[in-house]
């Protein structure tokens, strides 16, 4: 209560608070604006059935529920960062412009996204659009209704990405994870309500199990995302002038999981695009684009199948995201330049193998955690075939980090202002 009491003594804190709480109102409001044409029970049918479009309802806050104009959520922008952050492998330019040059730098990069997010959202919303229009859950809505629709979703997902970089610069944490934070909560009380309609006494059993294991996913989720590798720094003594500088020694955190949700959100994008692809090749009249529409829907289908993907970019995207975010050979030279090393270790590039080598250790470790959590919710629906358990694992994960990250922003400005 006194932490509490702190936050709202605060202007500035209580300032930020009342901001973000206000966007996260009007995107709850702007996901209950649908978009022409829609048949309701046809939607809620086909919806029930697909769990991959189940999935991306939960991120786009219920959007899909009644096809609102923020149906496609933050997925053309996600999509659009994941496909800058590849290009840096590919052109060192934008690499040396997102690490190198500064927080100009990083804007100039973020506004590519930004730029990238349009023709994104238009294929995205084409294609999801045309899937929903063969499965009959849009009406006879024509040609002009169609691309009146995808303006409409489009400028729904840009609406949504300046929401979540008003949060980032005016709220408090990621403004990205916290929309994403909040459509999943959105979706608690009707999932609650689902649960309690289709209760059945014979699965009270199973039901504890899933609270129980929930209740150890949350713990392990804290565990790992608050663990790190303190690695030991010294720094030498220097004298400047009549003052002596250094000579003290500290250490330098290496979280286990660097990435945060980050890996979780970028694999649940990629995988969204053989189910789109599936729904909009089916009314084909080639013969071998109806095969690779059938692929594409066997996989989506076959939890194994699916899974199995999952884990393998959950893994791949948590070490491809430490890689670009934290750079060995500039912690080195930053540390060199300051002074301190590790002991035990030359200065520069041993400095920066041994940095590469440890954090590479722990990174597996928190890989491959979150992608165990990821696909821990079709375990659970393969041993005890429950499909309401099937999203709990991914929502637990990106809930409990999201919410650990904005405790920790806030005590931060808490501990500045009791400083100051």
């Amino acid at each position: 209560m006194q932490k509490i009491l702190q936050i709202f003594k605060d202007p500035d804190l209580r300032k930020r608070i009342l901001f973000m709480l206000g966007i996260l109102v009007a995107f709850r409001f702007a996901a209950t604006v649908p978009i022409p044409g829609v048949d309701l029970a046809q939607l809620q049918a086909y919806l029930s059935g697909n769990q991959l479009l189940g999935l991306l309802n939960i991120f786009s806050g219920g959007g899909l529920d009644n096809l609102s104009i923020m149906m496609l959520g933050l997925g053309p922008y996600i999509t659009g960062s994941i496909i800058m952050q590849l290009m840096t492998i590919v052109f060192p330019q934008l690499k040396e412009m997102y690490q190198e040059a500064g927080e100009a730098g990083r804007q100039k990069f973020n506004q590519y996204s930004r730029l990238l997010t349009v023709p994104l959202a238009i294929l995205q919303g084409y294609g999801l659009l045309t899937l929903l229009a063969r499965q009959g859950v849009l009406g006879d809505i024509g040609f002009f209704g169609m691309m009146s629709n995808v303006i409409i979703v489009t400028a729904g997902a840009l609406f949504l990405m300046w929401l979540g970089e008003l949060i980032s610069e005016y709220g408090i944490g990621n403004g990205v994870s916290i929309m994403i934070f909040a459509g999943i909560v959105a979706g608690v009380p009707s999932s609650i309500q689902q649960s309690l309609v289709s209760f059945d006494s014979s699965q009270v059993p199973v039901f504890a199990a899933f609270v129980v294991l929930a209740v150890f996913v949350i713990a392990a989720i804290v565990f790992i995302t608050e663990g790190e590798r303190p690695v030991p720094v010294s720094y030498t003594k220097r004298v400047r002038g009549m003052r002596m500088y250094g000579g003290f020694s500290t250490y330098l955190p290496l979280r286990v999981n660097q990435a945060g949700v980050i890996p979780i959100i970028f694999a649940l994008s990629i995988l969204l695009f053989p189910q789109m692809f599936a729904g909009f090749l089916a009314g084909s009249s080639n013969a071998f684009m109806r095969g690779i529409a059938d692929v594409f829907l066997n996989f989506s289908q076959n939890l194994m199948l699916y899974g199995a993907a999952y884990f393998v970019l959950v893994f791949f995207f948590t070490y491809f995201y430490t890689a670009v975010t934290f750079d060995p050979d500039n912690i080195s030279n930053n540390l060199q330049k300051s002074g301190g090393f590790v002991p035990g270790i030359r200065p520069g590039r041993p400095t920066a193998d041994y940095l590469g080598n440890v954090i590479s250790r722990i990174t597996l470790v928190g890989a491959a955690f979150l992608g165990l959590v990821a696909v821990l919710p079709f375990i659970v629906q393969a041993a005890t075939g429950i499909v309401a358990l099937t999203l709990g694992g991914t929502a637990l994960l990106i809930v409990v980090s999201v919410v650990l990250e904005f405790m920790k922003q806030l005590q931060g400005k808490l501990v500045m202002r009791e400083y100051e």
